[in-house]
């Protein structure tokens, strides 16, 4: 069963019971997606990349889009052009997304394309406006390819307490193939296993300050 739960900064998040986990943080939905994922992914990239006109991002845990929803609000304010994969195996409905109340975080027109494209967007890539064109595979990690590389990986999977198969190394070695060199990975967690598995895939990992309830994140850039 999933239900819809109000976070501490007054933004909503999903609770799965078969996890027993929920989507986001209880101490802020909306204050976890835009520290550990536009802020110190989307933002850290463009910032060291200033002159790029377009960047590519893919998230393991699409869920309920907040990620996706506020990467694009930022692409187009700065007028970069963005191309998301979100990886998603248990879908989120239409109704529910709805419900969820994001439309007061990011532009309308944002907003308004993506419930526009959202049921399409599980089959094919399909356009949100001149700046975003999203696609969401309907898949398990494990079973995910494609031929393209990543300027960003959001790893965004639920806790390795719930779902430590998600957090193996090989779950993490299939992830970080997908990042091209220069490329970012960023995740709400931080462990000793994490960071020896990233760093051996090429990657220099770095501690930054977590989101509300966690001391530090882990942050890496892919160097070979």
């Amino acid at each position: 069963m999933i239900e819809i739960v109000q976070t501490a900064d007054g933004s909503n998040t999903l609770y799965n019971s078969e996890v027993g986990e929920n989507y986001h943080s209880r101490n802020g939905a909306l204050q976890e997606s835009r520290h550990v994922f536009i802020n110190t992914g989307l933002q850290y990239f463009l910032d060291r990349n200033s002159v790029v006109a377009d960047v590519s991002i893919l998230e393991v845990g699409f869920g309920t889009g907040l990620n996706f929803l506020l990467s694009a609000d930022c692409c187009r304010s700065r007028q970069v052009r963005l191309n998301y994969t979100g990886i998603e195996a248990y879908p989120v409905g239409l109704d529910m997304l709805v419900a969820m109340g994001y439309d007061q975080y990011v532009s309308a027109d944002v907003w308004e394309r993506f419930m526009a494209v959202y049921p399409d967007s599980l089959l094919n890539a399909v356009v949100l406006n001149d700046y975003c064109q999203l696609q969401i595979a309907h898949s398990k990690l494990a079973d995910f390819q494609s031929a393209r590389q990543y300027d960003i990986i959001y790893f965004d999977a639920f806790a390795s307490a719930r779902q430590p198969e998600m957090w193996d190394e090989a779950a993490i070695a299939h992830t970080i193939q997908f990042l091209k060199p220069g490329g970012v990975f960023v995740t709400y967690a931080i462990t000793g296993n994490l960071k020896r598995a990233v760093k051996a895939l090429g990657c220099k990992v770095e501690k930054v300050p977590g989101a509300a309830g966690k001391r530090e994140m882990l942050r890496a850039v892919k160097i070979v």
